[in-house]
């Protein structure tokens, strides 16, 4: 599920006025707490409508389609964010939280909810982690995260292979990778945005939203994916 970078960077090179740092990034973690809520209320909605619940995983296609539709709003999103009003890009934002709380649902039919709990807690904490890391390390991690942004792709290849060999141990080493290649995403990718931040030193106030606003989704995918590899790697199947 997770998206590769987008390129809004230079759309904002000479725009409006000094952007604050600490008011920036409590902007980005805004919106991606307030996205995590969105998509967790919609899961736990869902759960409680069997009819919902029957209609969206007994139809691949309606199943498949929601996906295609999320990863065609988040590729819009990333590819149009120069050119959209912050509110509909807002607008966005919330529906692709709301279309993944739907698909994500699913997890209440496989895994307890005592294991779902538990594994959103250890993401949280391994995400405000590595977070802190990326906002305070000295190190460049450019090289690592385009190393890890690569092994994604391997990533997606190794699951679609072990969807036709249904091996435990290839599941489990493809869950271990999951989790080490997202946690060293979150990293980077804070150390991403608050290198991005700095290097605005003029921008208006809608560019400073939108800027929060991609900040945010880029969190979000990375959150929404480490949480899914840890349930995958320690929680107990039904």
């Amino acid at each position: 599920m997770y998206q590769p970078q987008n390129n809004y960077t230079r759309s904002y090179a000479a725009q409006g006025r000094s952007l604050s740092f600490p008011a920036v990034m409590q902007k980005v973690y805004l919106w991606m707490t307030l996205a995590l809520a969105m998509t967790g209320l919609t899961s736990l909605a869902m759960v409680t409508q069997p009819a919902l619940m029957n209609m969206v995983f007994s139809s691949p296609i309606v199943f498949y389609g929601l996906l295609i539709a999320e990863v065609a709003m988040v590729w819009y999103l990333s590819a149009r964010i120069h050119k959209l009003s912050f509110m509909t890009a807002g607008v966005l934002f919330a529906l692709y939280a709301i279309l993944n709380g739907v698909t994500l649902s699913c997890i209440f039919l496989v895994y307890a909810q005592a294991d779902i709990v538990n594994a959103f807690f250890i993401t949280a904490g391994t995400f405000g982690a590595m977070s802190v890391v990326g906002l305070f390390i000295k190190k460049d991690l450019s090289l690592i995260g385009r190393i890890l942004s690569m092994a994604v792709i391997g990533l997606i290849i190794a699951l679609v292979v072990n969807m036709f060999l249904g091996s435990s141990t290839f599941d489990l080493l493809i869950s271990i990778a999951g989790v080490l290649i997202f946690t060293g995403l979150t990293a980077y990718d804070t150390q991403k945005i608050k290198n991005l931040v700095h290097e605005f030193n003029q921008a208006d106030e809608e560019s400073t939203m939108k800027v929060a606003l991609m900040g945010s989704l880029i969190l979000y995918l990375d959150f929404i994916n480490l949480f899914l590899y840890i349930l995958r790697l320690l929680g107990r199947r039904r």
